[in-house]
């Protein structure tokens, strides 16, 4: 299946960005200052920090606001970051009575922002604006691709959300509190770093069904260790569909497909013939990971003419490990599918059971087989839930 990579939308600095040398802090210090009054007047009613016209300031520095006499009304901060697109929209809380005013989030690196505040003393309203430019780094880290990828694509109760970086992540723990899963039916979920920049999400139950769920990456400024900066926010919005999960029995030969509870199919199979582990179906709980028709599978690590050596064009093919496990249409196996296990490790069916399952598959269904002695691997594919929600979140950096 050729699949299309998700579209984000990134709301930070859309240009590569520049250095910290060492990681030292010299020249990117927060100044305070007075800002500029809007009215002309004279006089300190507003403080900002950083100061108006600084220059090199940390993305992850903080803007305070302070009054020296009355109450702080509104403070609203705007960035433009390189070629005239948005910086991070930075947000912040009010302390001290509205005295203060202090932001709560990072900033794109290499942007301009403007802080404006309004303070109200008796009677009075003055406004003051600070702007200011956020330091570039040398290197920045930045989200390669967030799966599921398709836009508008509906995917199973079981499905994860997989980060990929363009880059090692030094920081993980730094880098794992800017990211943010807000699905609209609240479950327990954990982060799992599996490479250096790779990270996957997943729930401690399934999601459940018929929900939108939300990833936002507040990337931009946070300090991403080694030097680099993260460049831009980044979002996506997962949908999903029904629960359709797919129990099998190996020695049974049979597998029952269900919708939302009610049971829609009972299909025969030939699965695996067991001679060797490599035709041995796994048992455990798989997620459906992509589907192809046609699909060309070859053995692996053979060539022709070497033995146990095969090529074969399957048509409707559900794919449910990296092992090279398939649901697919197999009419030259129906005679044995219900009895006997033939395959050399797939789910044989047939041609009309086959187009109807692949109809209805979505990425992350669950399929869940039993009756073998050979468990899918946590890490063969997408094999996740083939950990304890307990042994998943020790992988994360916030353990």
């Amino acid at each position: 299946m050729n699949v299309g990579r998700f579209r984000l939308v990134l709301t930070g600095a859309a240009a590569a960005v520049a250095v910290l040398v060492g990681g030292s802090a010299a020249g990117c210090s927060i100044g305070g200052g007075t800002g500029r009054l809007a009215s002309g007047e004279s006089g300190e009613p507003v403080t900002i920090t950083p100061a108006d016209g600084a220059a090199q300031v940390r993305p992850d520095g903080r803007i305070e606001v302070r009054a020296s006499d009355g109450r702080l009304q509104k403070v609203t901060v705007q960035g433009v970051a390189g070629q005239g697109a948005a910086a991070a929209t930075v947000t912040g809380q009010f302390g001290d009575g509205r005295k203060v005013w202090r932001s709560d989030r990072t900033m794109t690196p290499g942007a301009t922002y403007t802080v404006t505040a309004q303070a109200r003393d008796g009677g009075e309203t003055r406004t003051v604006t600070s702007s200011f430019t956020t330091l570039k780094p040398s290197k920045t880290l930045s989200i390669a691709d967030v799966t599921p990828n398709v836009e508008g694509e509906k995917v199973g109760v079981g499905m994860p959300i997989i980060v990929t970086f363009d880059a090692p992540v030094a920081d993980k723990a730094a880098v794992e509190r800017a990211l943010h899963v807000d699905p609209d039916k609240p479950v327990e979920g954990a982060w799992r770093w599996v490479a250096p920049d790779k990270v996957i999400y997943r729930t401690k139950t399934y999601w459940e069904p018929h929900q939108k769920v939300r990833f936002h990456a507040r990337l931009a400024g946070v300090d991403a260790g080694g030097g680099a900066y993260g460049a831009e926010d980044a979002r996506a919005t997962l949908v999903i569909g029904p629960e359709q999960i797919t129990t099998g029995d190996i020695r049974k030969h049979r597998m029952t497909v269900t919708r939302d509870g009610k049971k829609l199919r009972t299909i025969p199979f030939s699965a695996g013939n067991g001679q060797t582990r490599e035709y041995t179906t796994t048992s455990g709980v798989h997620l459906l990971m992509e589907k192809g028709n046609p699909v060309t599978m070859t053995a692996p690590g053979r060539k022709p003419g070497d033995p146990g050596y095969y090529k074969t064009v399957v048509d409707h093919a559900v794919r449910f490990s990296n092992s090279g496990e398939y649901v697919h249409s197999a009419p030259w196996s129906v005679g044995s599918q219900g009895s006997a296990n033939v395959s050399h490790g797939c789910i044989n069916i047939s041609p009309a059971n086959a187009r109807w399952y692949y109809d209805i598959m979505q990425r992350g269904d669950i399929i869940e087989l039993t009756g073998t002695d050979r468990q899918v691997e946590w890490d063969n594919g997408w094999g996740y839930w083939q950990l304890s929600f307990d042994e998943w979140r020790k992988g994360s950096a916030l353990r």
